[in-house]
């Protein structure tokens, strides 16, 4: 009898024990699983917070990009604005004139812009040499001043010819490449000018000849009669000889007896009694501060 319940009792107790196994087991796989998915669950988000930060990288070094490139733009902008004040106002001799480009000072150091042409050429009306229309140009206010003079100069006897006005960039580049190719650089660069640093670019100026010279550009132009009219005469309307005689180490070119600009009257009359070259007259007013070519 004491047999058969102890067998009993050791069977219930294997039963009880082996359901307390199952539990703890149970349990411990929960626990197990648990441990394992947080670890997931903390590198995922560590992931996703990697990704937000290359993210906001990208678009800080993004916005640093646009920001860099925004300061370049700003700067070459200001900096072809600054080219452009320069080509249109430095040098400029009479800052209140109406028309401050009248009075511009162009030559070896101050320059025009490739892409300048004024806004006011007309065709002269005054005895020509050559057809090419583009040359029989001068702005307007020169024109009619060339025209005022050469109608007064004919009441003395005396007959101008207009040989070359207006040039364009492209022209004078061209000009100065074919004497460069005929007489060297260093030739050419006294009696023609670099594009750019051309006076007839302005509008402004016109080479006058005359049947005396069989309508050359030459030195001998100076001693005819139509030469010492226009040199006497020429401010009185407003031009100046550019190139005058024992000028070339200060202008840049040699003598010019043909090469007459416009400055309006009151400038030229100015210039004219200093005796002085312009870029001279323009040092002693104290609007340039050197003359050297």
């Amino acid at each position: 009898m004491y047999k058969g319940v102890n067998k009993l009792m050791i069977n219930k107790w294997i039963s009880i024990f082996g359901v307390i196994i199952i539990v703890l087991g149970l349990t411990a796989c929960s626990v197990f699983n648990g441990s394992e998915e947080a670890p997931k669950e903390q590198n995922a988000q560590e992931n996703h917070t990697n990704d937000l930060e290359k993210e906001e990288h990208k678009e800080e070094s993004a916005e640093n990009d646009s920001k860099e490139l925004n300061e370049n733009f700003n700067e070459n902008e200001s900096n072809e604005q600054s080219e452009e004040t320069f080509s249109e106002n430095d040098g400029n001799p009479e800052e209140n004139n109406e028309d401050p480009t009248i009075t511009v000072l162009v030559n070896k150091e101050y320059s025009l812009d490739e892409n300048y042409v004024p806004d006011d050429l007309v065709t002269v009306d005054v005895p020509t040499v050559l057809e090419n229309p583009e040359i029989n140009q001068l702005r307007q206010v020169a024109a009619e001043a060339l025209k005022s003079m050469f109608d007064k100069a004919k009441e003395s006897g005396i007959y101008l010819h207009a040989r070359s006005g207006y040039r364009s960039y492209q022209t004078q580049a061209q000009l100065f490449q074919n004497y460069v190719e005929r007489n060297g650089e260093e030739a050419a660069n006294r009696f023609s000018a670099k594009p750019g640093q051309s006076e007839h670019q302005t509008g402004l100026v016109m080479d006058v000849t005359s049947e005396s010279v069989n309508y050359q550009l030459t030195e001998s132009f100076g001693e005819t009669d139509e030469g010492k009219w226009l040199s006497e005469h020429a401010h009185e309307f407003g031009f100046i000889i550019r190139y005058p005689k024992g000028a070339e180490d200060i202008t840049g070119y040699i003598y010019e007896p043909w090469h007459i600009r416009f400055l309006g009257v009151d400038m030229a009359t100015k210039v004219f009694e200093s005796g002085l070259t312009y870029e001279e007259y323009l040092e002693e007013e104290g609007i340039i501060h050197e003359v050297s070519s």
